[in-house]
């Protein structure tokens, strides 16, 4: 592997580059004039076709060091033609999450749109059918989620023979042990022949070593320390108990005067909790999590970046890569289960330069999972203590208890009348039924014979059997029904 160090790259101008004036067009239509440091080093080393991968701080322009230059090398292909047989797809854009997708996909949209190279997103959670319809108009940029690709190509409404760029954004998610079964599926449909280029702000040598077997002589290139985070962003650190991490959170949205911010939770279920407890608080929140159909999370999203909700409750699928411009706040509620996930959360503020701030509330319980993050970032990381100027809501007082027959006669606390409770009387205890016959001693008879009492009658008087107790009743005669009648002893004899 080629590694590229660029800690010290000084801006420079995308009209340097040697790019199409279409792309330039909308790179200038897109408010871009000078290139960030990923940027200026990646894309020149796109431009020559070489395996690319590229670290660097997350809100420094990633997605457009790869698809820029990937647009340019497309060009070669455009035409205006309706055929879908001129328009296969060329490049793939895999990414970890739907929102990250369809953000990465609204970019390129933009980046293309003076030229005549169709670009489309898939994503599942919504119906396949009208995505069906576009793949199969054809597409040259495809940007898509594992899974629902999957159906796609099982489904057979797209092919994939004809792909001569992948790029895996995020990287080191979608290399994680939970993506990788459905991108060794996806891969094996491309051709070998391609150029593949991982876009992430992490990369553990677990990942660098697992990435040799889908690059060839790549070229790493990283513009800040291995998985740094932005130093525009202030970190704090606050040592609280679970009671309490609303109430912190209401205090530092009230002390700084924050209008918006996001507030990271590790499960989908406390995601919602947490929403529903900070709408009662008063505050506009929206929750954005796994378990929520994709048109609520796109809903919910647009809300919070048109302004109309001032908490965006959330799992680590609003972490990675979503660009939601001047969000002065995060707030990481629970601290993440990987240190890596600290790094892609605090980053969805100052972006692209602005300042920002990050609050993690830590319990005693998080003390394994701060030591990852201080291995990670490689220093200390200082608790801070806080108090909470407002009360806690006072428990409800119980209720006195109404004064009973066997209390104290010198007790003569007064009792309220709303608190006193009329008592049912206690039923009377059952009395035992008695029966005469179970009360007499035992009083042996010979009335019937050698036959138990419950015998005497008609058969009692009956000799048993030869052979058998006298205990054991005689088997009886029953007639038969319906009308027969029993055969009589002079019809037996004869």
């Amino acid at each position: 592997m080629t590694e590229t160090q660029a800690t010290e790259v000084a801006p420079s101008r995308f009209d340097t580059l040697p790019l199409d004036a279409k792309l330039l067009r909308a790179v200038a239509d897109s408010g871009y004039a000078m290139m960030t440091p990923i940027q200026a080093k990646a894309i020149p080393i796109v431009l020559e076709g070489r395996d690319v991968m590229g670290a660097a701080q997350t809100g420094t322009g990633k997605t457009a060091a790869f698809s820029i230059p990937l647009l340019q090398r497309m060009l070669k292909h455009e035409n205006a033609s309706a055929s879908p047989a001129r328009h296969p797809v060329r490049a793939l854009v895999l990414a970890p999450t739907r929102e990250l997708a369809d953000q990465v996909a609204n970019n390129i949209k933009a980046y293309a749109k003076h030229t005549n190279l169709r670009v489309t997103c898939v994503f599942g959670g919504i119906d396949m059918k009208p995505q069906t319809l576009v793949l199969k108009g054809g597409v040259e940029v495809l940007i898509a989620t594992p899974g629902r690709l999957l159906d796609h190509i099982e489904a057979k409404n797209c092919v994939l023979n004809q792909v001569e760029y992948v790029v895996l954004d995020e990287a080191d998610r979608m290399l994680d042990i939970g993506f990788l079964p459905d991108l060794q599926r996806i891969l094996s449909h491309l051709p070998k022949a391609r150029q593949t280029l991982l876009f992430s702000a992490t990369f553990s040598p677990e990942i660098k070593r697992l990435s040799q077997s889908y690059l060839q002589d790549p070229v790493l290139v990283e513009v800040a320390r291995p998985n740094a985070t932005a130093t525009n962003v202030e970190q704090i650190f606050y040592s609280v108990s679970d009671d309490d991490k609303r109430g912190v959170v209401r205090k530092v949205l009230r002390e700084r005067a924050i209008t918006q911010s996001i507030v990271f939770v590790n499960s989908k279920l406390g995601a919602a909790r947490l929403a529903r407890s900070f709408e009662r608080d008063g505050l506009r929140t929206a929750a954005l999590h796994g378990d929520k159909s994709q048109d609520e999370r796109l809903k919910s999203l647009d809300a919070f970046k048109r302004g109309e909700v001032d908490l965006l409750v959330a799992t680590d699928v609003a972490a990675r890569g979503l660009d939601i411009a001047d969000l002065p706040a995060v707030f990481n509620f629970d601290v993440p289960f990987n240190a890596e996930d600290y790094v892609h959360r605090i980053g969805r503020t100052g972006r692209a330069g602005a300042s920002g701030i990050a609050v993690t509330l830590v319990t005693r319980s998080d003390a394994r999972l701060i030591g990852d993050i201080e291995k990670l970032l490689k220093r200390d990381i200082e608790l801070r203590p806080i108090e909470l100027d407002e009360e806690r809501p006072a428990r409800p007082e119980r209720a006195p208890r109404p004064r009973r027959d066997w209390d104290a006669e010198g007790d003569s606390a007064p009792v309220a009348e709303s608190a006193v409770r009329v008592a049912s009387p206690r039923p009377a205890p059952r009395q035992p039924s008695r029966d005469a016959f179970f009360d007499k001693p035992y009083e042996p008879s010979n009335a019937g014979g050698d036959l138990p009492a419950w015998d005497k009658g008609a058969n009692a008087t009956s000799a048993a059997p030869k052979g058998l107790s006298a205990n054991i009743k005689p088997k009886r005669k029953v007639a038969a029904l319906f009308g027969a009648k029993p055969a009589t002893t002079s019809s037996a004899e004869s």
